[in-house]
């Protein structure tokens, strides 16, 4: 139990590294839209969040997970996985941004906390899981 509990350490933490990688990409994007080019923070942080996820679908598959499902099996599933971290990004960004009032930088980190604990769940147990029927 002990060895499981490390290598789900070890492994939540490589998960973490990639997301601060690709958080910084997100909120890079995030602050040069709003601030340069005056786009709103809500579609500023989803083009963000989208441009994050794609560093992270090949850090996460190569070193976190370290999958050898078929990308064909994979992308759609990462994808999809995205697509949830995406809407949970709009709604909370919407409800800390324009209806707590809160500014767009705390409220993208809590946003980021909340979705990062949703897709290390979602990726370890389905996304870069091999299925039978997938391969």
């Amino acid at each position: 139990m002990n060895d499981i509990m490390t290598y789900l350490f070890r492994q939540f933490s490589s998960f973490a590294v990639v997301g601060f990688i690709a958080t910084g990409v997100q909120f890079f994007l995030l602050i040069g839209l709003v601030e340069l080019a005056g786009i709103p923070a809500v579609p500023a942080a989803l083009i963000g969040y989208g441009a994050g996820g794609t560093v992270s679908y090949g850090l996460n598959r190569r070193h976190v997970f370290r999958s050898d499902l078929p990308h064909q099996a994979a992308v759609w599933r990462f994808t999809l996985v995205a697509a949830v971290g995406f809407g949970l990004t709009y709604l909370f960004m919407s409800l800390l941004v324009n209806g707590a009032g809160i500014p767009y930088l705390p409220a993208q980190a809590a946003t980021t906390g909340i979705v990062m604990f949703w897709s290390f769940a979602a990726h370890k147990m389905w996304t870069f899981s091999p299925c039978k029927d997938a391969r």
